[in-house]
This record gives structure tokens, C-alpha cells and sequence, in this order.
């Protein structure tokens, strides 16, 4: 009787393990999690401005800088989730945004600031639209088509430049002044925050501080924007068109085995990417702080953007939270840049010492002393330097880009077939590139034999929807 009980079936005893382990990790909510590391995030930068003696750190004109330069980080995130979730890398968000700023600027000069806005999604859509005819339809390898819409960028728009913008600006590397949308302030919560920040006591002030710098200076397009987070999160997993669209992403084949027009879904995809990523243009020409158009404004933020998209592992939620990194990186240079960029090693090194120790309690003994050893690096950098150096200060966000896609990128999942090329014709997935791998094996009069088809071995890959079952739904 022992025998047999100790050589059960391990399926039936397997199930209930894993189901309970499943609803171990889920048992913070989403939700929750983020509020928990923004009060993180609020409790280091109020410990690391009090030890630093650095008010800007949590300063609200600090605060509205960082939002104002994060919004156009935030926008390409977005465009890029929604190409790469169809399983289309977009490399070309920088293109699309420099397409958006010239088109913002060319209608918002003429028709006002919403004209602005509408032509800006426009621009950006027709360079989604080129993308997806150059992947989707000719199979071209995703990072030489983004490569190739992002010099298409720079080559129209300082054409276009040169012949509309010159003879009203006298330049043709700039626009004449475009006019901006309002800013609003939420009253009297601000001026009630603003109080409290003048008190400067440690803590109360400063979290004062950071929430006075997100209801000041508050445009329409940064509404939107923030509303676009829980939009795109409700359209693409919480719906069946952002099921189908999510399915052409993870495996095209099972999809198309159960009626989803997996062509049609890529191209929507990538043209609402452009679209967003226009919009994010437009936030450099409509918003205060520009005066219009000028070459090479976008500086890069369509590459930092798709780097925030990857840091929030392909979530709304998590690019918001990367997309606020780099724009606070951003905005920082501006407040006595030398120093206050200079204290976030400063705050670097509290972050990943506080890391170690959880590593540490878990016994996790390799991981806690290797971030104990990167705590003490951060802070040896800190404690025998004086200063960022101002040649890097323009240089801030793309280093940070760096540093953190180089911590995170271990734990990270994208799309299991972006960047793979789907082709109805041979009714499956191609490598990246286009290539069909093993076209010649197998084929018609070679006398080769076709591979094994492994997917029927025991242990072997099954496809999303195969046996009947449905496309993935877990968000």
C-alpha cells in the first residue's frame, strides 16, 4: 500500500503544486506592486536629498521638468508596445517622432495647437505605415526597415524645412513660433502643496514637493498622454480585438489556425505605433518650453522610449515607470546638473545595498553579494568624485538607459515571435530577416527529407492555440 501510494501519477499531484505556486506569485496585484515601489522610489529620493543636502532632488520645479521631459519618452514607449506586442520590432520611433514634430509644427503654425496635435499623429502614422508595408507585406528585416524610416526622418523633414519653414523663419533648420497649448494647475491643492514644501522638513516637504511638480504646469497633451496608459491597457488586454492583436505577436501561425487576420493585426499595430509616436513629437513642439520645430530636437528620445518599453517588460505600467527614470534623469541635468546628477550615484548605491539585503534574507547568496558589491562601487564613485563632469550631463538619460537595461535585461520577456516574419504563404513563421529557415530541406525534387516535427515529442514546444485551445489571454 506505501508503494502504491508514493507511485502516484505525477500529473495528479503536480497540478494542485503548481496551481498553488502560481497563486503564490500572483498574490500582489499589479496594482498594488507599483504603488509599492513608488513609495520606494519616494522614501530614497527624500532619504538621498536629506543626507546629500540637496532640496532640487525632490523639488517641484524638478518634478514638472521631469514630467514635462518624460511625456515624449512616454508616448514612443507606447507606440513601440503596441508594434512589438503584434510581434513587429519598431526601431524607426525615432523617424516617426521627427515625422510628429515637423507636422505639429507645420499645422500648428497655420491652425493652432489641436491641428498641431492631429497632423502630428498623421505623420506618424504614414511612417507606420511605410514600416509595416516593408515587414509585414516584403518581409524585410525589422532593424534595417526602423533604421531606414529613421534617416527617411531626417532626409524629408529637413527637405520640407528648408522649402516651406525658410522663407517664414529665415532658417531652414527651424520653424517661426508655433503657438502652445495652456497649462493648468490643479487649485488649491497646489498651493497647499507649495506650503508644505516651503516648510522643508524631511519628508512631509518633500513628498509635497513631488506631488506639487505633477499638478503644475499641466498641459491637455499630457493628460492625454497619461490616459493613453490605462487605455492601451484595457485595448490590448482586456479586449478581443487586443487578445487577436497579442496572439499575431506570440505565435501568428496558431492565430491564423483560428481565423485572426494575422496581416490585418500587424498593420494596425504599427500604424497606431506611428501615430503614437508622432504624438510624441508633437510634445516637443506644442508644450512650453520650445519655441517650434528645429532639427535633430528629438535627440534620441525615440530609441531612449523603445529602452523604456523593454525596461517595463512590455507592460503599460512598467514603461510609465521607466519612462518617469529617464525623464527625471532628463530634467535633473537642468537644476545644477553637475551635483544633483552627481547624488543619484548617491541614491544608486542605497537602492541596490537595500536590494542585497533582500537577496541576503532570501539566501540568495551570489545575487546579494554581487549587488553588495555594486552598492559599495556606486558609492566609492560618489564619495571620490566631486561632480558630473558637464561634457555628460547632456549625456545623462542615455547612460542611465544603459545602466539600467543592463541590470534588468536577466528578467525580461518579450513577445515570443516578435521580429519573426510571418508569410501566409508558406503558413508559418520565418526567421528574422526573412530567410525561411530550412527553405531547401525537404522541398520539392531534393531528395531531402523534411525535419521531425518535434512539436508531438513529449516535452515539445506546443504552439499558442494548438489542440483547439484559444490564443493567450493573461495580461
Amino acid at each position: 500500500m506505501t508503494l502504491g501510494a508514493t507511485s502516484q501519477d505525477p500529473n495528479t499531484s503536480a497540478g494542485p503544486v503548481t496551481e498553488k505556486a502560481a497563486r503564490s506569485r500572483r498574490r500582489i496585484p499589479g496594482w498594488l506592486m507599483g504603488a509599492l515601489w513608488v513609495a520606494v522610489v519616494m522614501v530614497l529620493l527624500s532619504t538621498t536629498s536629506f543626507l546629500t543636502g540637496l532640496p532640487q532632488l525632490t523639488s517641484s520645479s524638478t518634478i514638472e521638468s521631469a514630467a514635462r521631459f518624460a511625456l515624449p519618452i512616454l508616448l514612443a514607449a507606447l507606440g513601440g508596445l503596441w508594434a512589438e506586442r503584434a510581434g513587429v520590432i519598431n526601431i524607426g520611433l525615432e523617424g516617426m517622432m521627427i515625422f510628429g514634430t515637423w507636422g505639429a509644427a507645420f499645422a500648428g503654425y497655420y491652425w493652432g495647437p489641436w491641428a498641431g496635435l492631429l497632423a502630428a499623429a498623421l505623420f506618424g502614422a504614414v511612417g507606420g505605415l511605410l514600416h509595416a508595408v516593408a515587414t509585414v507585406t516584403f518581409g524585410v528585416n525589422h532593424i534595417v526597415s526602423g533604421v531606414a524610416i529613421n534617416l527617411l526622418g531626417l532626409g524629408v523633414t529637413k527637405y520640407l524645412s528648408s522649402l516651406i519653414f525658410y522663407p517664414l523663419s529665415g532658417n531652414p533648420r527651424e520653424s517661426p513660433p508655433v503657438p502652445k497649448f495652456d497649462t493648468y494647475s490643479a487649485q488649491p491643492l497646489a498651493g497647499w502643496l507649495g506650503e508644505l514644501e516651503a516648510m522643508q522638513r524631511v519628508g512631509i516637504s518633500d513628498v509635497a514637493g513631488i506631488l506639487r511638480g505633477l499638478v503644475i504646469g499641466v498641459s491637455p497633451l499630457a493628460m492625454i498622454g497619461i490616459l493613453l496608459v490605462p487605455v492601451s491597457y484595457l485595448v490590448l488586454w482586456r479586449s478581443r480585438f487586443g487578445l487577436r492583436l497579442r496572439s499575431c505577436g506570440e505565435n501568428p501561425k496558431a492565430a491564423e489556425s483560428l481565423g485572426v487576420n494575422v496581416y490585418l493585426y500587424k498593420y494596425s499595430a504599427v500604424i497606431m505605433s506611428g501615430a503614437l509616436a508622432g504624438i510624441g513629437g508633437a510634445a516637443l513642439v506644442l508644450n512650453p518650453g520650445q519655441p517650434g520645430y528645429s532639427e535633430n530636437q528629438v535627440n534620441g528620445r525615440g530609441y531612449i522610449g523603445l529602452a523604456a518599453m523593454i525596461f517595463g517588460n512590455w507592460r503599460p505600467g512598467g514603461l510609465l515607470g521607466g519612462s518617469a527614470l529617464f525623464g527625471y534623469a532628463d530634467g535633473l541635468r537642468l537644476r545644477q546638473g553637475e551635483t544633483t546628477v552627481h547624488a543619484l550615484l548617491y541614491g544608486a548605491a542605497l537602492l541596490v545595498l537595500v536590494l542585497a539585503v533582500v537577496h541576503l534574507v532570501r539566501g540568495r547568496w551570489t545575487n546579494g553579494a554581487t549587488a553588495l558589491g555594486g552598492a559599495v562601487a556606486l558609492y566609492a564613485v560618489y564619495w571620490f568624485t566631486d561632480g558630473i563632469p558637464r561634457e555628460l550631463l547632456a549625456y545623462a538619460p542615455h547612460l542611465v538607459t544603459l545602466v539600467v537595461l543592463a541590470v534588468a535585461a536577466q528578467k525580461l520577456r518579450g513577445p515570443a515571435a516578435n521580429g519573426l516574419q510571418y508569410s501566409r504563404e508558406t503558413g508559418g513563421r520565418r526567421k528574422r530577416g526573412g530567410k525561411e529557415p530550412g527553405a531547401s530541406v525537404g522541398a520539392p525534387g531534393s531528395g531531402a527529407a523534411p525535419p521531425p516535427d518535434r512539436r508531438s515529442e513529449p516535452g515539445g514546444e506546443q504552439p499558442p492555440g494548438a489542440g483547439g485551445a484559444a490564443p493567450p489571454t493573461g495580461g
